[in-house]
């Protein structure tokens, strides 16, 4: 059976996706995906076996010329991409406008969730077939839930929260060139939203207090202006290095090698729950029980509930120093 996904973005959503992959490579013969992708997390999908081809989307950069996109060809050059293999099934999983455009492009039937389950409304009349899917729950069993209605196999039981099974080896993929120490752990301080960012001042206390373990700092980024701010918590301490931007599968493998790893709220979180890397993701404004890091070794730090606005700068690094040194020691 040939099925395409559309589901676009972001990198954690992405990777939620997988275990209702492998639930399926487990139920349904043969079963095998294409995914439709927005360019920038184009490695992602790959990483999951069942995944052969990967077809993607430029939507930001498109909206920033649309007539000069058009003129391209680009439009149309997607267009055939998406509509030039048969496909048995063809699924939307992410369910809001963005990917409810693509739905219309694609022929035939897709399927989705229905107009109470969608993320985005009116994304649910771009499918033929819609599924009542319950909202209360992680996004993970969201998507084991619809696929299991689209394929007709015993709806799966829940996992338990950190014993999440996605079905993919992050070990398989290269380091990249630059030289990296032995010994270290990953510290992500970016974030797509400032309220999911811990204050500098924070990190660079905490890079001080894990230089003195013997242990190396890592400080990936995705921008310019993430790097600068790796950077500036990197300022005079020899053992942290501010990453430059590379692709996500050379990130895979750097995340797959660290001892441990702190986390803002953002992508690269997930991929260390992915790599099953032992990782400590810090939460202030997210319902970590819907869209929270789920898998082996994972712990959630979230400030404190009881304030009428929890924010970031409330989760002290004692906090978190407490639970990242029983990891150096492991």
């Amino acid at each position: 059976m040939r099925v395409l996904i559309i589901k676009l973005t972001s990198m954690g959503d992405l990777m939620h996706a997988f275990p209702a992959l492998t639930d399926a490579v487990q139920h349904v013969p043969n079963i095998s995906f294409d995914w439709v992708v927005d360019e920038s997390f184009a490695d992602v999908p790959q990483w999951h076996p069942a995944v052969n081809r990967v077809i993607t989307t430029a939507h930001r950069r498109w909206k920033k010329n649309i007539v000069q996109t058009w003129k391209d060809g680009e439009f149309s050059s997607f267009h055939q991409q998406l509509n030039d293999e048969d496909y048995d099934v063809v699924i939307d999983l992410q369910s809001n406008l963005k990917s409810a455009c693509v739905s219309w492009l694609r022929k035939g039937t897709v399927h989705g969730y229905d107009k109470r389950s969608c993320r985005e409304k009116p994304a649910h009349w771009a499918y033929k077939k819609q599924y009542a899917v319950s909202l209360r729950q992680h996004a993970i069993e969201r998507q084991r839930e619809l696929f299991s209605k689209i394929f007709n196999y015993p709806a799966p039981a829940p996992m338990a929260h950190f014993e999440c099974d996605y079905g993919v080896d992050l070990q398989t993929y290269l380091l990249p060139s630059i030289a990296l120490p032995k010994k270290y752990i990953v510290c992500v301080h970016n974030a797509s939203w400032p309220t999911k960012l811990w204050p500098i001042t924070y990190w660079r206390e905490l890079v001080e207090r894990v230089s003195q373990q013997g242990f190396s700092v890592l400080l990936p980024c995705g921008s310019d202006q993430e790097y600068v701010r790796a950077q500036e918590i990197a300022d005079d301490f020899p053992q942290a290095i501010a990453l430059p931007k590379m692709r996500l599968n050379e990130m895979a493998a750097i995340m797959s090698n660290a001892q441990a790893a702190v986390c803002s709220d953002t992508g690269l979180a997930h991929m260390a729950a992915v790599a099953s890397t032992p990782a400590i993701t810090l939460y202030a404004v997210t319902d970590t029980m819907l869209i929270g890091t789920a898998g082996k070794n994972q712990q959630h730090i979230e400030a404190c509930a009881e304030q009428a606005s929890p924010a970031m700068e409330n989760i002290t690094v004692d906090r978190v120093w407490q639970s990242l040194l029983p990891l150096l020691n492991q």
